[in-house]
């Protein structure tokens, strides 16, 4: 993990000082032999909630956008890889934490992305979901597929509000609610 911790900070320029600080955490969720995807989506989807709900009263702390927590997904699924496990997740979580300031990324194994600036992004060594806080003028620039979030997570403001006073937290309904949000655009 340290390598590829040490490989990522030349991508991510608030990184290095995170783990300076001792502010990037890493949460591991191993899938249990024989679990059905909908039950490891759900456990991702509320272990992302989890790490949004811990990075958002360090928001407004000294030094809390630093604050970064990593879920990650170990094991196998006998349904599906781990980026199709992750896309519910990550697709519910950012919509719902986005307008309160909160980023959730996603990286799976092995996969080589390309970085904004053109520059080949390590590959990750295992499949995690990033959550920490949003860069407002830098983040809406990850979303341009989605401008309504890009535009929300552009003015975040994190109200104390309740991000589930819409709709309940549980994983049926939650997907159900992500499902009926307009797809990205492809640019």
């Amino acid at each position: 993990m340290s390598n590829y911790v040490a490989a990522m900070q030349r991508h991510c320029p608030f990184l290095q000082p995170s783990t300076a600080r001792g502010m990037t955490r890493w949460s591991v969720y191993e899938i249990a032999p024989g679990t059905h995807r909908y039950a490891i989506e759900a456990e991702l989807f509320h272990a992302g909630v989890q790490a949004a709900e811990w990075i958002r009263p360090l928001m407004a702390r000294p030094y809390g956008a630093l604050a970064c927590e990593n879920v990650v997904l170990v094991g196998q699924c006998p349904d599906a890889g781990h980026r199709e496990l992750m896309d519910w997740p990550h697709w519910a979580l950012k919509h719902l934490f986005g307008p309160v300031g909160v980023m959730f990324g996603k990286f799976a194994k092995g996969v080589s992305e390309v970085s904004r600036s053109g520059h080949t992004v390590p590959s990750a060594p295992f499949s995690f979901l990033p959550v920490r806080a949003a860069v407002r003028p830098l983040d809406p620039k990850f979303l341009t597929g989605t401008p309504d979030l890009a535009a929300a997570v552009a003015g975040a403001v994190d109200d104390g509000r309740a991000v589930f006073e819409h709709i309940p937290c549980e994983w049926k309904a939650v997907r159900e609610w992500a499902s009926s949000l307009p797809r990205p655009s492809k640019r």
